[in-house]
């Protein structure tokens, strides 16, 4: 009878502690979503009103397969808006909440993106002008040409069991931000850039372009090794060094040849991506866009 009980005993004891293991990090998973640390910020804010685009891109809407519109406040009972687009959930635009002209200011990009090896996560202030009306049922959103890019001011990164705050998580978030910058406005200076991607189409058209050595031969562009190329080594990686002087403008060539110009398309793939399109998604967005107001 002693050996069933103890036997019994056990059983629970066992799945107690499974079940509480379970919890527990069912718990942190959900408090750590998304780049979110135990600082409460995925809480701060309270939805006001929902606006929406259809999911499929209306004809002079802006890329992104449908764009959302927030109005939120925050703990101290200030409003503002947030801009999301379907196809770039890792960015969210923020401006100001409108006046009754319905003029608004924009303010800042929130990215968060992830990858096998971490995420990215901070704040870019940007500014620019735009109009906004938040009607009953429906949404008015125009932007006025050109958004001011500024400085990153706020940033987290976790690069596999590492994670990096404060002013170095800043300086080197600033530091790749101006590298995709460059790559971002070489790659649309090309003449076969194609626009418009979906990322993945982005990362299957760039990618034997930026990385011809990684991709198979059929994938390889047409030329690219040359009989008196010179190879180095960085990342575990031998590159071609010929191809990157052929291609890349100089300052991009110390990037590529040593290995960060891949690091930054493995870690942050979607932060490239979104630069990349960048100016066409501000660019659509100048002309006026229609969201209908969502239930709650």
């Amino acid at each position: 009878m002693f050996s069933k009980i103890y036997k019994t005993h056990n059983f629970f004891t066992f799945y107690f502690l499974l079940f509480t293991f379970y919890l527990v990090t069912a718990c942190a998973s959900l408090v750590e979503k998304s780049g979110q640390a135990l600082d409460g910020s995925a809480f701060e804010e309270k939805t006001i009103a929902v606006y929406r685009t259809g999911k499929n891109d209306p004809a002079g809407a802006p890329p992104g397969g449908g764009v959302e519109i927030r109005q939120v406040q925050n703990r101290d009972s200030e409003h503002s808006v947030v801009i999301m687009l379907n196809n770039f959930p890792s960015m969210k635009i923020r401006g100001s909440l409108p006046d009754e002209q319905g003029e608004f200011t924009i303010v800042s990009l929130d990215y968060l993106g992830g990858s096998p090896q971490g995420w990215n996560e901070y704040r870019l202030d940007i500014s620019g002008q735009g109009n906004l009306v938040l009607g009953e049922t429906t949404a008015l959103l125009s932007i006025n040409g050109h958004v001011e890019i500024g400085h990153i001011s706020h940033g987290r990164i976790r690069r596999h069991d590492t994670r990096i705050t404060g002013s170095e998580a800043v300086t080197s978030l600033q530091g790749r931000h101006e590298r995709l910058l460059s790559i971002a406005e070489w790659m649309n200076t090309r003449e076969d850039a194609p626009a418009d991607l979906m990322r993945k189409d982005f990362e299957h058209y760039w990618k034997p372009i930026l990385f011809p050595e990684l991709v198979s031969k059929r994938q390889k562009p047409n030329g690219w090794q040359q009989e008196n190329d010179q190879w180095v080594t960085a990342e575990n990686i031998r590159w071609n060094t010929g191809y990157t002087e052929r291609v890349f403008p100089e300052e991009l060539w110390p990037i590529r040849n040593s290995g960060t110009m891949l690091r930054d398309w493995e870690e942050a793939l979607e932060w490239m991506y979104n630069e990349y399109e960048w100016e066409r998604i501000i660019e659509r967005f100048t002309q006026e866009t229609v969201l209908n107001k969502a239930r709650r």
